[in-house]
């Protein structure tokens, strides 16, 4: 049997102080239930999926209501899908219990299990508590989640808790399915240290094997971790686990590109908001892959050791990064190929879990608040209904044991690029090599052709093309000496094998859409303003937005404000002025994903709320440290003409990220900079916005 192809929607609903945050209902999909057949299409054989005990018994276990997951239930059964229910995910219970509650967590969780496997007999594959020592470091040891506890000594009581949840759990299960396995999930990364930081890094490397030691009845005397428990008073437990162990089926590995970790002493060359740390002394606790050369051990690696650890079957439970839609495409093709190499060695590797399939929210904040952050997944919900991304062609054929050809899939992923850093690279000794991947197609990239005269956005989509490794090529009209520019472009198309054409040239939209059409390549053509409401036929997109604002711009403004305020001058910032409501490199990479996507028809580049300048410079103020009243907000007289109102525009339109967000990475890079660093490239998101991007 192949390598199979699973699949999920991110489903946590976790609490911070008094307030839940239900991934399922922020995404729709609460009310959706025709997203399942999306699912189904892509030719996933096991769905994980949610029978939340906070959703199902909010106020107590005497008061269930199952009406929602009946209906899903029954229909992924239907569509040819396996479910593998989840019973917490990132969450800590209903509002009458919590991670660290020592008597009724454990034993709550699992009447809530006895009862949901006794309304759904016939599921097999079963995951009482998702990822249990991610869960508890954020609930009890770093204090992010409920119940906010900081302390050692009540993470170690969190963690053993959900382990006695999930053999408590497992035991009613099987009462009523004896058949029934636990797919035992947890986010399985590496440390790497700088030598003041070993130590420390041993520790945590031992420590992300704990969920699964647990549940195997590995923590015994002899564990290198026993003392440690043992010192919070814990032996008993410890005891009584070993005893009475419920080993995983599955063992279910999550990696993202995150997982990896640099422990840094040097806390001087960061910023303030990156140094902390839950051990000894003030440390960086960072992402291995922006910072040491040639240091990621690799999910092949992770997988091998997995492997020679337990010797039990495996599958990579969640796979996703949070990025540009190619970088999507890239990691999760590298991980595919990945898992498809240990299993041609002898390893027990099942399946490969496409997760996110509707992107998720805030997880660039660690669910700590509801700033409205989206990230795409498989499906895009930026307009509303899931909108298929180039992800899904991607899967489809995976699924089907083929190999994908999406053009973008040539270029390295940013993971495997030397701009990848934040600034200076660390060089460490390797504790094992990376296992290599196997060969790639050398072929060179088919570039994208774009059309159109100097200007912004031709910059930006050409800067976002470098930055994003897409090949491209640019053809202006002065390059086209005693020919039209359609007659040009066909040229050009025909010289280079371009697999699309973007057009930023007025007027063109009829000819240079046929001559994509005739090919059979997607066409986009982005203008300022109302986009046309007739798009041409083929492969086309016609794209309009709103006024810009450039990086340029941009960056000029926040250092006028920084540096005004942090010399203690007064800023006068406009107050019944509004700056341009759409960020150019936004816009330009959101151009870019909707053209590998293959999206048609006409859709408008949307601003968020309006921010006049003034409240812009106060955001820039605190995001950057310093006194916001110094910004003093001011009325300016309107020079020359009024600007003109767009036109109303009644089709689809995709509302674009705020200017806060893109002042935040402005200020960001500001940080980098006086933290010591050369920074990276002010406007990407990407280290943000991939899960667990910080500890």
């Amino acid at each position: 049997m192949g390598l199979e192809l699973w699949g999920g929607h991110e489903c946590t609903v976790n609490r911070v102080r008094n307030r839940y945050l239900d991934q399922t209902v922020l995404s729709g999909h609460q009310d959706r239930p025709s997203d399942l057949q999306l699912f189904a299409d892509l030719g996933l054989k096991a769905l994980r999926y949610p029978v939340l005990w906070e959703r199902v018994s909010p106020d107590g276990n005497h008061k269930r209501d199952f009406t929602w997951s009946d209906h899903r239930l029954n229909e992924i059964a239907r569509l040819g899908m396996r479910p593998i229910v989840g019973l917490c995910h990132h969450g800590s219970g209903p509002k009458h219990t919590s991670l660290i509650d020592d008597q009724g967590f454990a034993t709550g969780l699992a009447d809530h299990a006895r009862a949901t496997a006794e309304r759904y007999p016939w599921v097999r594959d079963w995951t009482p508590v998702n990822e249990p020592l991610t869960t508890a470091r954020f609930s009890a040891l770093y204090g992010i989640w409920y119940p906010h506890t900081r302390n050692e000594g009540a993470f170690w009581r969190a963690l053993l808790n959900e382990i006695d949840a999930t053999r408590l759990s497992m035991r009613e299960i099987r009462r009523v399915n004896p058949q029934a396995r636990l797919v035992q999930t947890e986010d399985m990364g590496f440390c790497h240290a700088t030598p003041p930081m070993q130590a420390q890094a041993d520790y945590e490397n031992e420590r992300r094997w704990i969920t699964w030691d647990l549940l195997c009845g590995m923590v015994t005397p002899e564990h290198p971790l026993w003392e440690r428990l043992c010192g919070w008073g814990l032996e008993d437990r410890l005891r009584a686990i070993a005893d009475d162990p419920c080993p995983p089926d599955v063992l279910g590995l999550n990696h993202y590109l995150s997982s990896e970790r640099l422990l840094d002493h040097r806390v001087e060359l960061y910023p303030e908001a990156l140094r902390g740390g839950d051990g000894p002394g003030a440390y960086v606790n960072i992402e291995a892959v922006r910072t040491v050369a040639d240091g990621q051990i690799g999910i092949g690696t992770i997988l091998d050791q997995t492997w020679k650890r337990y010797g039990r079957t495996i599958a990579i439970t969640e796979c996703h990064n949070g990025c540009t839609r190619e970088e999507q495409m890239r990691w999760f093709d590298e991980v595919w190929r990945a898992a498809e190499a240990v299993r041609a060695d002898g390893v027990d590797l099942v399946a490969v879990t496409t997760w996110g399939l509707l992107g998720s929210y805030d997880w660039n904040r660690l669910l700590a608040e509801e700033a409205g952050f989206y990230e795409a997944g498989v499906f895009d919900l930026s307009q509303g209904a899931p909108r298929p991304t180039a992800m899904v062609p991607l899967l489809k054929a995976l699924a089907a044991g083929q190999r994908p050809q999406a053009p973008s899939l040539k270029g390295l992923g940013w993971w495997r690029r030397h701009d990848r850093f934040f600034g200076q690279v660390i060089a460490l000794d390797r504790p094992c090599e990376e296992r290599p991947l196997p060969a790639t197609d050398t072929e060179a990239a088919r570039p994208l052709l774009i059309v159109g005269p100097r200007c912004a956005r031709r910059d930006a989509l050409v800067q976002a093309c470098e930055h994003r490794h897409l090949a491209h090529v640019v053809l202006d009209a002065r390059a086209c000496e005693h020919e039209t520019l359609a007659e040009c472009v066909g040229e050009r198309l025909d010289e280079t094998n371009a697999w699309a054409v973007l057009n930023l040239a007025a007027g063109l939209d009829g000819d240079l859409a046929g001559l994509a059409a005739g090919r059979r390549l997607p066409y986009v053509s982005w203008r300022l303003g109302a986009p046309a409401t007739e798009p041409p036929g083929g492969r086309a997109l016609l794209i309009g937005s709103d006024e810009l604002l450039t990086r340029h711009d941009l960056q000029e403004f926040a250092d006028q404000v920084i540096a005004s305020l942090s010399a203690g001058q007064t800023f006068r910032a406009a107050s019944n002025r509004l700056a341009p409501g759409v960020y150019l490199p936004d816009a330009a990479n959101t151009v870019l994903d909707l053209l590998i996507d293959d999206a048609r028809g006409s859709l408008r580049l949307a601003a968020a709320p309006a921010a006049s300048w003034a409240e812009l410079a106060c955001f820039i103020a605190k995001e950057a440290g310093l006194d916001s009243f110094l910004v003093e907000p001011v009325s300016v007289p309107r020079i020359g003409s009024a600007r003109a109102t767009p036109a109303a525009w009644e089709g689809p339109a995709r509302v674009m990220p705020t200017l806060h967000s893109a002042a935040s990475r402005v200020v960001a890079g500001w940080k980098l900079i006086t933290a010591g660093r050369n920074s990276c490239p002010v406007d990407t998101d990407e280290a943000a916005a991939v899960r667990h991007a910080a500890e």
